[in-house]
């Protein structure tokens, strides 16, 4: 009889450690995808983050009140990662026309289609040119960080996914929202926009959306919380075109 009941009371132990961590899952839905520097291709054409070499696109918008334009060029050039070739991406933020940000992204994309992100080099610039910080540099197989994931194959509404992972310097995070029926900026107008929300355990209480349209890739942000901070694609160009506007 004591055995029965011990028998008993193992079985429903087991049942509710099972539902606990079941609904743990369910509640987080952080997406974990396997690794492997053989699953990927040089092309990075997903619908919602495409990235041809050659092509620039020009951002607008305001931090805080002040004046901003990002001007991001996707670089034909490439940098070896953990044994993956990974798509280098300038992207310059100027405020009130200076250049205080300088960055190169590096990106990669698996056989299924999803995005990975391999870290960055980042560089504060002050008014007169001088690098005054490179906080929020990092690179994956380095101290520890792990590549992220910056756009999903197949993205559905609650999926959260890390795009950084780089303990205690760049560890931002992803939530799929959902699509947005249709959304103008200065750049057009586009139907099913896919919708994010960001944020980092780094920064509590900031929170940014940003929206995505098929074929082109990002087209807008806005700080929701924690901020007063918008962006919007004003123009693409491609290589066979003029370079960039940064004049504009």
């Amino acid at each position: 009889m004591k055995g029965k009941r011990l028998l008993v009371s193992v079985t429903m132990m087991l049942a509710m450690l099972f539902t606990a961590t079941t609904n743990v899952l369910a509640k987080s839905n952080i997406i974990k995808l396997p690794f492997d520097p053989d699953n990927f291709v040089r092309r990075i054409d997903n619908p919602y983050f495409p990235l041809k070499p050659g092509t620039t696109f020009t951002y607008r918008g305001e931090t805080d009140g002040t004046p901003t334009r990002d001007v991001m060029t996707v670089t034909h050039q490439t940098k070896v990662i953990l044994g993956v070739t990974t798509t280098v991406v300038h992207d310059q933020v100027y405020e009130d026309g200076v250049l205080t940000e300088d960055t190169l992204d590096w990106y990669a994309q698996d056989k299924q289609g999803n995005v990975w992100y391999f870290g960055e080099d980042t560089k504060e610039l002050d008014e007169n040119g001088n690098v005054i910080s490179t906080e929020g540099s990092w690179q994956a197989g380095v101290d520890g960080a792990e590549p992220g994931i910056v756009m999903l194959a197949h993205p559905h509404k609650g999926d959260k996914y890390r795009q950084e992972f780089a303990p205690d310097i760049a560890e931002d995070m992803a939530q799929v929202l959902g699509f947005k029926n249709s959304l103008c900026v200065p750049y057009g107008c586009f139907k099913h926009v896919l919708v994010t929300k960001e944020w980092t355990p780094l920064e509590p209480g900031v929170v940014e959306n940003k929206y995505y349209a098929k074929g082109v890739g990002f087209i807008y942000s806005e700080m929701v919380k924690g901020g007063d901070e918008t962006l919007a694609l004003v123009r693409i160009r491609h290589q066979s075109s003029d370079n960039n506007d940064e004049n504009d």
